[in-house]
């Protein structure tokens, strides 16, 4: 568990960096930009000097300076009109968008006063050059690829993490199936061997019993480290015998209220793996209400699914963990495993496609879990 929360704390970590650094990049660029916008004012105010200059001038006036001024903007969009508001001169805007692009520097108000020294006035509109333009999105355009990549990036080793997971969970299942297979078969012989010899001993219906749900469990991780299809069953019959299995084995303070639909419900199960799941859900209810209190399962029949609720009268769980509850590891009992809700997560998503979550929970006045299954 704490390696799974130092884990999880790096991986804040290095996403609070990658947005400092995010956020670095955008800030130096945008700083740049401003400099290089104030460069341009700067040359539109020597341009439009220029300008006002040449109109000005004599005719027998050297004006060659300010000709080269005037035409070593190659890149600067401007547009010079009179008071009247027609255009007069343009540079470094195609013809076709002239009018529109007049009528944005106008909106836009971005504008030089040209004086004619008669009492009127030419008026120079400019905008930023495309340079300008291209290099105020490219840093947004750069983050953008930079999320996706990281993005693509994420989910590849989320599914690479999760293959293994599940993989390890595949041959861990297997091996402890076939590890407990000759143990329950040695068992089982050893128990009819016990049957022939003492047929009126009482105890030994229950120690049938018991090797019989060890076979049962042996059976249940098999099914999980195989691909077995589920089969139609009446989801009423597979609760109301997980129930009855985890009500004989409960402390006495521990009651039990079933509530099941009056018609069969059914839905393509894996019968003993979801036996499994209930019976989980029971035994950490159990956990949780110390061991004095109420378990209550209901089945109910929705439009395309199958809705279990399992309530119980415990300790309830903070609305901060009701994701971490699922995590492998996660556990508040002290000698917990943190492996069963896990379990009963994978056994529900995977091989059911279902779902189970918390629906509700109180501190102090127990919690409901709800598995939805499809019909």
């Amino acid at each position: 568990m704490k390696c799974f929360n130092n884990f999880r704390n790096a991986k804040y970590v290095l996403i609070a960096v990658a947005a400092v650094i995010a956020v670095a990049s955008l800030l130096v660029s945008n700083l740049i930009v401003d400099d290089l916008k104030r460069e341009e004012e700067r040359r539109m105010t020597v341009w439009a000097s220029a300008m006002s200059s040449l109109i000005s001038a004599d005719v027998d006036e050297d004006v060659s300076l300010e000709m080269e001024i005037l035409s070593s903007n190659k890149t600067i969009p401007v547009i010079m009109v009179s008071g009247e508001g027609d255009i007069l001169s343009y540079n470094n805007i195609p013809e076709q968008k002239l009018e529109s692009r007049a009528a944005a520097m106008r909106e836009s108000g971005t504008m030089i006063e040209v004086p004619l020294g008669d009492g009127n006035n030419h008026y120079i509109y400019y905008d930023d050059s495309d340079t300008l333009l291209q290099l105020a999105y490219y840093p947004y355009i750069q983050l953008a690829v930079v999320v996706v990549f990281f993005i693509i990036c994420f989910v590849a080793i989320l599914n690479s993490k999760r293959a293994e997971q599940n993989r390890v969970w595949v041959g861990l299942s297997k091996e402890t199936a076939h590890q407990l297979g000759t143990p329950i078969s040695s068992l089982m012989a050893w128990v009819e061997v016990l049957k022939s010899k003492y047929p009126a001993d009482e105890l030994l219906p229950e120690m049938g019993h018991d090797v019989e749900r060890l076979q049962m469990v042996a059976e249940r991780f098999s099914k999980i480290g195989s691909k077995s299809e589920p089969v139609p069953a009446d989801v009423n019959s597979v609760i109301e015998r997980a129930v009855g299995y985890m009500k004989r084995r409960s402390p006495a303070k521990v009651q039990y209220e079933l509530a099941l639909t009056d018609a069969p419900l059914l839905a393509p199960l894996n019968i003993p793996l979801l036996e499994w799941v209930i019976e989980n859900l029971c035994k950490n209810a159990i956990d949780a209400m110390g061991g004095n209190g109420s378990i209550t399962v209901e089945v109910a029949d929705s439009t395309d699914k199958v809705v279990v609720d399992v309530t119980d009268t415990g300790k309830g769980i903070a609305k901060s963990q009701w994701n971490d509850v699922f995590k492998p590891g996660f556990t508040t009992k002290p000698r917990g495993w943190g492996l069963g809700l896990s379990l009963a997560k994978r056994i529900v998503e995977e091989f059911h496609k279902g779902r189970i979550y918390i629906k509700k929970s109180l501190p102090g006045k127990g919690t409901t879990f709800r598995i939805e299954l499809k019909k």
